[in-house]
């Protein structure tokens, strides 16, 4: 179960581990918290339609639809109003009824009610910073690590089903200096402009208030960066597919760097650091089950 802010979210982080599991016969579910009502419109050519911005609700859900087929996942709805992005200083308040401002034991009942149902044994999710500093991306956080505790405790929420408690709970891990440097270079080698050129010139700036992430777990994907590519496509609204998460050819990303990463948050089983596969400790003791 991977758990987003989101609609798109699950498209940028971690997709191509999803459609990998879902190859070789894994059930995975994504939750969207929220519907993305308040996305920006990020693709240049879809600024300005009347026809997108009267009704950005259903057509993000059209677009959520469309990337779940190309993926291969099943998916739900958490229910919950976008917070949007607040910008200035002081930043403003939060609009009455979003998701940031949800308390955290309605919003948890209802990622409970999803975790009994389907029973996962690996959560997916953001850090303690929400991957980046969005109200929602941090609420969804607090959200996933809440429901991973309570879930398996039947003292906790008793009517929202038989409790189950899943074995590890990870965080996505996108952009790490590592994987960064690894594209920056390769695109240098081929006489080709990076993309990652300004980020590295800032990292140290970036990363002032947030810790460096663990990463515990690289899983070989490279088979599915196709179809990671096209799910977020799918999202036409919220990318630009002219942009920079593009530009690094496909060839040259599963040469140097084949992988996803994920940070070990929790775990109920034994395993061996680093890991290969967020089911490491899992499938034999399942198996055996």
């Amino acid at each position: 179960m991977c758990v987003h802010a989101h609609p798109d979210d699950e498209s940028s982080k971690g997709a191509a581990t999803m459609a990998r599991y879902v190859d070789e016969g894994v059930e995975v579910v994504v939750v969207s918290c929220t519907g993305g009502e308040r996305g920006d419109i990020l693709n240049p050519s879809l600024k300005g339609r009347s026809d997108i911005e009267a009704d950005i609700s259903s057509v993000r859900r059209r677009e959520m639809a469309q990337a779940q087929a190309i993926l291969g996942v099943k998916h739900e709805w958490l229910g919950f109003v976008d917070s949007g992005l607040p910008e200035g200083d002081p930043l403003p308040p939060l609009p009455d009824g979003c998701f940031g401002l949800v308390p955290l034991e309605e919003s948890t009942e209802r990622l409970v009610r999803l975790v009994r149902r389907y029973r996962p044994h690996v959560m997916t999710t953001y850090d303690e910073n929400g991957g980046y500093p969005h109200p929602d991306h941090i609420m969804c956080h607090n959200v996933s690590v809440a429901a991973f505790e309570a879930a398996g405790d039947p003292d906790r929420y008793p009517d929202a089903g038989e409790p189950w408690q899943p074995m590890k709970l990870y965080y996505d891990v996108t952009f790490t200096r590592e994987r960064v440097e690894a594209f920056d270079r390769a695109m240098r080698e081929l006489s080709l402009e990076s993309p990652y050129a300004e980020m590295l010139e800032k990292w140290d700036e970036r990363m002032v208030d947030r810790r460096v992430p663990k990463v515990t777990t690289k899983v070989y994907c490279a088979d599915q960066f196709d179809r990671r590519d096209a799910a977020l496509l799918a999202h036409a609204t919220q990318v630009d597919p002219d942009g920079w998460f593009f530009k690094v050819p496909l060839d040259v990303q599963r040469r140097v760097f084949p992988w996803e990463q994920f940070e070990l948050a929790r775990s109920l089983v034994d395993t061996d650091l680093p890991e290969e596969d967020l089911f490491a400790g899992i499938r034999d003791r399942v198996g055996a089950s």
